[in-house]
């Protein structure tokens, strides 16, 4: 499992407790982030050396370099940052979000999942909103990961929110923790 982009390391410590001792979870970071001020590389490495999470490798290298520092896995978790893929932070080695969708295929096992949950943008936005308002259309993300290989098995509205009118930026204290979020699953044939 690949828990990319794993901010203060939650969904890792949670991911390392169900794949267990046989399991591996890999935390990546890209280098991308990786002179951030609240230094999330050195949070994660702290994190892998916990005796509780043997099971966890804190691993960084330019976002698309992922493949080159992680072993073949059943899942690849993005949590809101896939929309980041489309902002000029992410852009500033030259990475594209076609470039990571097709890393990510790359590193996936036959019939593994690429699963994504991100912050909704309205209808009709695409991706202009990503840079602004931390934002991406569910319809783009669809059809950029197809576009890579992967076939949608499954999406969620769970953590949807009608209230949301994805006009304020995600950080916006009226919004933020509440907003408009989707969640989808890919395979990899």
């Amino acid at each position: 499992m690949i828990d990319v982009y794993p901010g203060d390391g939650d969904w890792t410590r949670l991911f390392s407790e169900i794949v267990g001792a046989e399991g591996r979870v890999y935390s990546f970071v890209p280098a991308e982030v990786a002179d951030f001020k609240n230094d999330p590389v050195g949070r994660i490495q702290t994190l892998a050396k916990d005796p509780d999470r043997t099971n966890v490798e804190g691993v960084s290298a330019d976002l698309v370099a992922m493949p080159e520092v992680t072993l073949p896995a059943d899942v690849v978790w993005v949590h809101l940052f896939y929309h980041d893929l489309h902002t000029a932070l992410m852009q500033k080695k030259g990475a594209t979000a076609a470039q990571f969708n097709r890393a990510v295929y790359e590193r996936l096992k036959p019939g593994g999942s690429y699963v994504i949950v991100d912050h909704a943008a309205a209808a009709g936005a695409g991706t202009s909103d990503t840079q602004l308002l931390h934002r991406i259309e569910p319809a783009s993300v669809r059809a950029e990961v197809e576009a890579a290989g992967f076939v949608l098995d499954a999406q969620s509205t769970i953590l949807a929110n009608k209230n949301d009118w994805h006009s304020v930026k995600v950080f916006d204290p009226s919004i933020k923790g509440e907003t408009d979020r989707f969640a989808f699953r890919f395979f990899k044939i």
